[in-house]
């Protein structure tokens, strides 16, 4: 495991025993055998793309370890809505029926929340406890031992945790985010989909089917 020696730092024991208290007193999604499904669903060695995302989903069954993603038969939150809006206007596929992402995961899409847990309807409430840091972490190992990677950073927060990735290795696409606060101001339009698999296949790699 090429995270093992983020596990044995202080702050990662730190943040362990508090999501743990987390758990046992409060609603904290996604469920805890689900923390690391962006991990057990896109191996290290599998990885073609990341997506950065903030903050797992804080309303009852939508959050399941996958930024942007939520569960089979759960409506698609505003921002998922937008992202598949892109997909159908830039490689003109029909809108999916499901907003469970795994099927990206599987395919080597790390769909990767900056922050792991939330509590119940509290955005934002397990930023600050050491998931950041963990993260950042992921990001630079595979910065700096894979090659030819697509990271994709929508909005400021993603761009500013991006910014430690070598852009002579990797492939990154910025835009705003998919928010409707943003879509607007240049989410729509900007093809990282199709611009994302142009690489992939350039690299020698499978293309994404999104």
């Amino acid at each position: 495991m090429r995270l093992q020696n983020e596990f044995d730092k202080p702050y990662f024991r730190t943040l362990t025993d508090y999501v743990r208290q987390e758990y046992c007193q409060t609603v904290v999604f996604p469920p805890a055998r689900l923390i690391f499904n962006a991990f057990d669903l896109c191996p290290f060695d599998k990885v073609k793309v990341v997506i950065i995302g903030q903050d797992p989903y804080h309303g009852p069954g939508q959050a399941h370890g996958l930024c942007f993603s939520v569960n089979d038969g759960v409506q698609f939150p505003p921002s998922l809505q937008n992202i598949f809006r892109e997909i159908h206007d830039d490689l003109g596929k029909p809108i999916p029926q499901s907003g469970d992402l795994t099927r990206w995961a599987r395919q080597g899409v790390l769909l990767l929340n900056a922050t792991l847990t939330v509590r119940q309807h509290q955005a934002g409430s397990h930023q600050g406890k050491g998931w950041e840091t963990f993260t950042d972490a992921v990001i630079r190992v595979l910065n700096d031992e894979r090659e030819n990677l697509v990271f994709i950073l929508w909005g400021s927060y993603a761009q500013k945790k991006g910014a430690v990735i070598d852009r002579n290795r990797h492939l990154v696409l910025s835009s705003v985010h998919p928010s409707p606060l943003s879509a607007y101001a240049g989410f729509f339009g900007n093809h990282h989909f199709s611009t994302a698999n142009k690489w992939l296949e350039a690299h020698g790699m499978e293309p994404i089917d999104w």
